[in-house]
């Protein structure tokens, strides 16, 4: 009986591993054996990085709203604590777009944070 080595799915396997590591620096975007194992390395990372964008965008989200607030003569913590003792329920990337494109808005969040903050 002849040997039965499926080649045609082995070489759809290997080039399908081989167009994901396209662009890779050295053996690892030419050769299949350190291909696979970027392949998976990468996979890994953008997993991880998936939930870390989250993190990330919120942090960014803080950093803008802070800016914005100093502007106006108010910490980012006054003011939190400010817009939740208002009952204003916005999230951070509301906020974030209002302190970059909406000055006048912000500037109304901010005073009714100071108010809620001073009753």
């Amino acid at each position: 009986m002849p040997r039965a080595t499926n080649a045609v799915a082995t070489k759809k396997r290997r080039k399908r591993v081989l167009k994901g590591t396209k662009g890779y620096f050295g053996n690892k975007s030419r050769l299949y054996r350190y291909a696979k194992d970027a392949t998976a390395r990468a996979g890994q990372f953008a997993y991880r990085d998936r939930k870390k964008k989250k993190t990330t965008m919120r942090q960014l989200w803080i950093v803008r709203i802070n800016a914005a607030c100093r502007n106006l003569g108010i910490s980012y913590s006054r003011f939190i604590a400010g817009i939740n003792a208002a009952n204003i329920e916005l999230d951070r990337k509301a906020m974030s777009e209002l302190a970059i494109h909406d000055e006048v808005a912000f500037k109304a969040l901010v005073e009714q944070a100071q108010a809620a903050l001073k009753a």
